[in-house]
C-alpha cells in the first residue's frame, strides 16, 4: 500500500505549481498561505496588475535586483487581503525564503511559521521573521512521501 504524502509536501508541491505562474525568469517563485490545512490565498512573482511582465520587457534592475515584479509572499498576502481573508495565525509555505522586505510583511501580517523548499541568497529576512517569533523550516521531505502516480 502506498503511503499518503505529508500535508508539508502537498502545500510545498502546490508552492511549486504557484511557481509555474512566475513571469520574472531570475526566480520564479510561489507562496501558499495556509490555516488549519486549508490554502487560504496563493501568490507568485510577477508585476502589478496590468504593468509590463519581466518575460515580455525585460528586467527593471536596482542593486542587482529586478524591481519590475511583487514577490510572491507579498502577493500572496495581498490576494487574502483583497478577499476579506485573515491571515493571522496562517504558515506560510514557499519555494523560497523570503527577502527582508517580505519578512516585514509576513510579520505584521501575522504569519506565525514559513516552512520553505530552499534557501534564496544570504536570506536576511530569515534572520528577522525568527527575531519576531515566526517559526522558520526548511521542508524536509520524506523518501517514501514524495508523490505517487495516479491510477
Amino acid at each position: 500500500m502506498t503511503k499518503r504524502i505529508s500535508w508539508d509536501t502537498y502545500f510545498i508541491q502546490v508552492a511549486r505549481m504557484v511557481a509555474l505562474r512566475s513571469s520574472c525568469d531570475r526566480a520564479h517563485v510561489g507562496a501558499v498561505l495556509v490555516k488549519d490545512r486549508r490554502i487560504l490565498a496563493t501568490g507568485y512573482n510577477g508585476s502589478p496588475r496590468g504593468m509590463p511582465h519581466c518575460d515580455e520587457v525585460g528586467h527593471l534592475m536596482r542593486d542587482g535586483h529586478c524591481v519590475r515584479t511583487i514577490h510572491a509572499e507579498m502577493n500572496a498576502v495581498i490576494s487574502a487581503a483583497s478577499f476579506g481573508v485573515s491571515t493571522e495565525g496562517a504558515t506560510l509555505y514557499v519555494t523560497h525564503t523570503p527577502c527582508y522586505e517580505c519578512a516585514k510583511v509576513l510579520i505584521n501580517a501575522g504569519i506565525k511559521e514559513v516552512i520553505y523548499d530552499r534557501p534564496y541568497g544570504r536570506s536576511p529576512g530569515t534572520e528577522l521573521l525568527m527575531e519576531a517569533g515566526v517559526k522558520v523550516t526548511p521542508y524536509e521531505p520524506e523518501p517514501e512521501a514524495e508523490p505517487r502516480e495516479s491510477s
